[in-house]
């Protein structure tokens, strides 16, 4: 099972909108996924109502997460998606505790940048592989990202955090697409949109194969 937790201390970074953008990919009826959606806001639980997709299921305020994801297993669930509230609550640790891989989504900001150290911190902590995500992004100019996405990329290297090498641009599909309940690649697949979310999915499968790969490793080390 791969479990994919969304995390920031900082509210609007876009943990539900990647969450969504994702699901959208992932679940089909040969990859049921389940939705937690512990974010008081509720994005992704609308986002699931409006979809009304029979293999995308949803969990809301669990107050159990480890519970939760045990269920979901032995429910026949192969993918787990979980949002969380913008701070560095119990839950979130929690979260991240049960986690794959932890997405950190951030906007190129200082405030965002600053908030998101605490989220590596309890990943850190817990052993948990992460990265961020620079989200909302001020539009390339040809392949040149903006000065402060460029900033924003050296201050994460500088604190030696992993971060896509991507960008989620702000773009209008981005949010229209989840008003009818689809992803970006449904509502247009050949909008830029629709690119940079597939070019994140490739990436994220790239990663958690190789995440699964160690533990593999790690296991047969063990064995011997």
């Amino acid at each position: 099972m791969n479990v994919l937790v969304f995390a920031s201390r900082k509210g609007g970074s876009g943990k539900s909108t990647l969450a969504a953008h994702l699901a959208s990919y992932i679940a089909n009826p040969s990859r049921p996924t389940l939705l937690i959606d512990n974010d008081p806001q509720g994005s992704l639980s609308l986002w699931h109502k409006i979809r009304n997709q029979e293999y995308l299921g949803l969990k809301h305020n669990v107050r159990n997460i480890e519970d939760a994801i045990k269920q979901a297993k032995r429910d026949g669930y192969e993918w787990v998606l979980v949002d969380t509230p913008p701070n560095k609550s119990a839950i979130v640790a929690e979260a991240i505790k049960q986690a794959t891989l932890v997405i950190v989504p951030t906007r190129a900001s200082l405030f965002d940048i600053a908030a998101l150290q605490d989220t590596v911190a309890i990943a850190r902590e817990h052993r948990k592989p992460y990265a961020a995500v620079i989200n909302a992004a001020p539009a390339k100019h040809g392949d040149t990202e903006a000065h402060v996405v460029a900033d924003a990329r050296g201050a994460l290297n500088a604190l030696q955090v992993p971060v896509w090498a991507g960008q989620i641009t702000h773009r209008p599909e981005l949010t229209l697409s989840l008003a009818t309940g689809e992803g970006a690649r449904e509502y247009d697949a050949n909008s830029q949109g629709a690119d940079e979310i597939g070019r994140l999915w490739t990436a994220l499968e790239r990663s958690l194969n190789a995440i699964h790969n160690t533990y593999k490793k790690a296991g047969s080390s063990r064995a011997a």
